[in-house]
């Protein structure tokens, strides 16, 4: 039957200019049209299977199939659904009216403005970013309310003018058909329009089909009884309607988490644990984050999180709607109170954002908590991965360091685990210094230390290994934490001076021969960065030791991680501490040189000793040092 003409109109709105405002400002990303008629389509098929439970729809649901398809020749996309459908008056009602409702407000307020990402939740104008890609939109649809072929065909060509008609349709639902324009035939391609409904519409609650694929099934055996396989056309179903963190915790298992993990990250290890959230006060919230091998290379770990609304790809950028730290988490979020295509800005001032924000922090807490509580062997297996969230954590959230305080782990040289509390007990007898402050040691290298440690560990010292990414602002947030507690690392001072108490050692060389040998180093090191001093340690320690003061390395050490106010120290020189071991044989062999040449030339080779174990001689200098070497040795 031919369609005739019912109808010509306009839409009534106010602004004659509101399509090319639209095209311009409505989505920064144009590919973004297809999720918002997706996103529609499936909103009309739930909306049926709804009256259907509620007994207000006794008719056959039948394939509610979602079919994406487009034609190359005819340059067009359809999206065809067998949900409600809509009357000529409803088309007239939700299309003409509803979707514009607020469209003066929306040019008003977003016509001279570059981003307009929050328009959707208030505004309702998704389905008209068709228009983006499109010349002409033409929608067919019947309603379910309808037994007949009867249907409404409604086509606007992207003016304020529109034409309602009468047309025939097979069945029940709608088809949102785009007659796409010279500037987007991009999206006339399958690959394209594949890899958009993969990234928007992977997790969708209802079945989309796009194209067909060829698949292998059984046939049977064959007359020497080996199975035989046939091929066979079937649907190309691009989504999985039914994800697993819509389903409940209670009937999920270790495996299914790990195979969703790997539907999410093909190519990723395993990751360590994961966290089901399912809330439903005060705030909707499902997903599942899992904590994955990071260690300490994790700046390209980011944005791995996804964010959805009812199952819809929002963005994989949530920095507003998880916790910074927690950044490093992989997983999916799916909240319907965040509106899609929300604005940064909207998000940062959200009042649910936030709370969802706060109760995920508290979640990871709590986990972790509980799994240090169960099973504290198997925690300490895991800390090198675990500890970077919990350590930044710490840095950076006051109510999480309030719980994590309790769980967090300082691992010793000896490979041993302590909570704080714990520690603090194991060091307090030996590291008290003579003010009653607890001093905390610390290497950041255990190679490039290694005299370091040993000299401490002479002692009876405890070094902690803090060598992560993190851990200078970890240090820096213990010591506010900690009270009465400094922290140094092993190679800030000399064995001796570590550790202020009152037992001194006497040196062996009288205060004319410490002027002179101080004397000598200098002119041997020539450098006004290096400052010498003679001091007392034991006679089994370095004769020489290069330090920086643990003040001036901290320091350095922000400059580099841009910590804004110590910017200006990164252009400082470095300045180090040279310690002459008073009691050491070499310093008696250089006092005792016949000439001064040789003085030099021995304390230059003491000096060059103390670099070359902090991987601090290079070049010119290496290579004079070994030749200088190869001559004392002959």
């Amino acid at each position: 039957m031919a369609a005739t003409t019912q109808e010509k109109g306009n839409i009534s709105i106010h602004t004659e200019n509101i399509f090319p405002i639209i095209k311009k400002f409505l989505y920064s990303d144009h590919e973004i049209f297809l999720r918002e008629l997706v996103s529609n389509a499936v909103d009309a098929t739930q909306k049926l299977k709804k009256l259907a439970s509620m007994g207000e729809f006794d008719g056959e649901l039948g394939d509610l199939k979602i079919e994406v398809l487009f034609d190359k020749e005819k340059k067009t996309i359809t999206v065809r659904d067998r949900g409600l459908g809509m009357t000529g008056e409803e088309i007239k009602k939700y299309i003409n009216q509803i979707a514009f409702s607020g469209a003066t407000e929306f040019v008003e307020k977003f016509k001279d403005k570059g981003d307009a990402k929050d328009i959707i939740g208030k505004f309702g104008l998704g389905f008209y970013s068709a228009f983006m890609v499109a010349d002409k939109v033409e929608i067919i649809s019947r309603s379910y309310k309808v037994d007949e072929t009867e249907a409404a065909r409604w086509e606007c060509d992207g003016s304020t003018s529109f034409e309602l008609s009468s047309a025939t349709k097979d069945s029940r639902g709608s088809d949102v058909i785009l007659y796409v324009n010279a500037d987007s035939e991009e999206f006339l391609d399958e690959w394209r329009l594949k890899g958009i409904l993969e990234k928007y519409c992977k997790f969708l609650p209802v079945e989309i089909k796009f194209g067909t694929e060829e698949k292998t099934e059984d046939d049977g055996v064959d007359a020497e009884g080996k199975p035989k396989t046939k091929s066979v056309t079937v649907d190309r179903i691009i989504n999985n309607p039914a994800p697993l963190w819509a389903k409940s915790p209670l009937e999920l298992k270790d495996e299914d988490y790990l195979n969703f993990y790997k539907e999410l990250y093909p190519y990723s290890e395993d990751p360590l644990f994961w966290i089901h959230l399912n809330v439903d006060y005060p705030f909707n919230l499902t997903g599942i984050l899992y904590f994955p091998k990071v260690k300490n290379d994790f700046e390209v770990q980011k944005n791995k999180i996804q964010l959805y609304s009812r199952q819809v790809f929002i963005t994989d950028e949530v920095k507003d709607v998880v916790p910074d730290f927690l950044m490093l988490l992989h997983g999916v979020l799916d909240s319907p109170d965040i509106p899609l295509n929300v604005s940064r800005s909207y998000l940062q001032s959200d009042a649910s954002v936030k709370k969802i924000s706060q109760h995920i922090t508290k979640k990871v807490a709590d986990k972790l908590a509980d799994m240090f509580k169960k099973d504290r062997a198997e925690f300490e297996k895991k800390w090198d991965d675990i500890g970077i969230f919990v350590k930044y954590g710490i840095i950076s959230d006051e109510k999480f360091y309030d719980k994590a305080k309790d769980f967090v782990l300082l691992k010793n040289t000896d490979k041993k685990y302590f909570t704080l509390d714990e520690y603090k007990t194991h060091v307090t007898p030996n590291q008290t210094d003579k003010d009653k402050h607890l001093v905390y040691l610390y290497s950041s290298d255990l190679g490039k230390q290694d005299s370091f440690i040993q000299a401490a560990k002479n002692k009876a010292y405890d070094i902690m290994v803090l060598d992560g990414v993190l851990d200078n602002h970890f240090i820096n947030t213990l010591e506010q934490k900690l009270e009465g507690t400094q922290i140094k690392r092993v190679d800030s001072e000399t064995a001796e001076k570590l550790i202020d108490k009152d037992e001194k050692i006497e040196s062996v060389l009288s205060t004319e021969e410490q002027e002179l040998v101080k004397g000598i180093f200098e002119k041997a090191i020539n450098n006004k960065n290096m400052m010498v001093a003679v001091e007392s340690m034991a006679t089994d320690e370095l004769p020489v030791v290069v330090t920086m003061s643990e003040f001036m390395r901290r320091m350095k050490d922000m400059a580099k991680m841009g910590g804004g106010g110590y910017a200006f120290m990164g252009s400082m020189p470095d300045n180090y501490n040279v310690a002459i071991n008073a009691n050491h044989s070499i310093v008696q062999k250089v006092i005792k040189a016949e000439t001064e040449e040789q003085k030099i030339k021995l304390a230059k080779q003491a000096y060059d000793l103390a670099l070359l174990s902090q991987n601090m001689l290079t070049g010119a200098d290496l290579t004079s040092f070994i030749k200088r070497s190869v001559e004392l040795v002959s």
